[in-house]
């Protein structure tokens, strides 16, 4: 029989540097949205966007897409409702699966994309890169890597 063993309490500094993380994801999280409203978009629909624009013909497989966004296949169809009715995207269905369907980017949601990426990269500039040092954003990156590529090989996504 195995023993449990009990998981040991943060420290001090492992706590505030956490909390230091949470409320820097959570404050940056919204002032990117915050910049993003003058659109019309939210920071999900921007991410789409972005998914689909870099994607070959500008099109990805809806599962594909969810598994991109980090979105449930559910929260994905209904936010790909919302776009098709703002003429951003369209679905189109899998020529090789039947019950496959594609999210395309539509003329509009090309359109939209270039006309606010420019003001998202100033905003991600203001607010996070412009903030720090290049070494610092170096290590930064250096920190952060392994740890986003364990959460991505715990979800069996490479």
């Amino acid at each position: 029989m195995e023993t449990e063993t009990a998981t040991p309490w943060l420290t001090e500094a492992e706590q505030c540097a956490w909390r230091t993380h949470l409320e820097v994801n959570r404050l940056l999280t919204y002032q990117l949205e915050r910049d993003l409203q003058p659109f019309g978009l939210t920071m999900n629909d921007y991410e789409i966007l972005v998914n689909l624009s870099e994607s070959d013909d500008q099109r990805m497989r809806m599962s594909d897409l969810a598994t991109a966004t980090l979105q449930s296949k559910s929260r994905l169809s209904h936010q790909i409702t919302r776009m098709e009715n703002a003429g951003l995207v369209r679905r189109a269905n899998c020529e090789s699966d039947r019950r496959g369907l594609y999210a395309v980017l539509t003329d509009q949601g090309m359109e939209t994309m270039q006309k606010v990426a420019p003001h998202h990269v100033e905003s991600v500039r203001r607010h996070f890169i412009d903030m720090m040092d290049p070494e610092a954003l170096q290590q930064l990156r250096a920190t952060l890597t392994p740890i986003a590529e364990q959460l991505r090989t715990e979800r069996g996504r490479p």
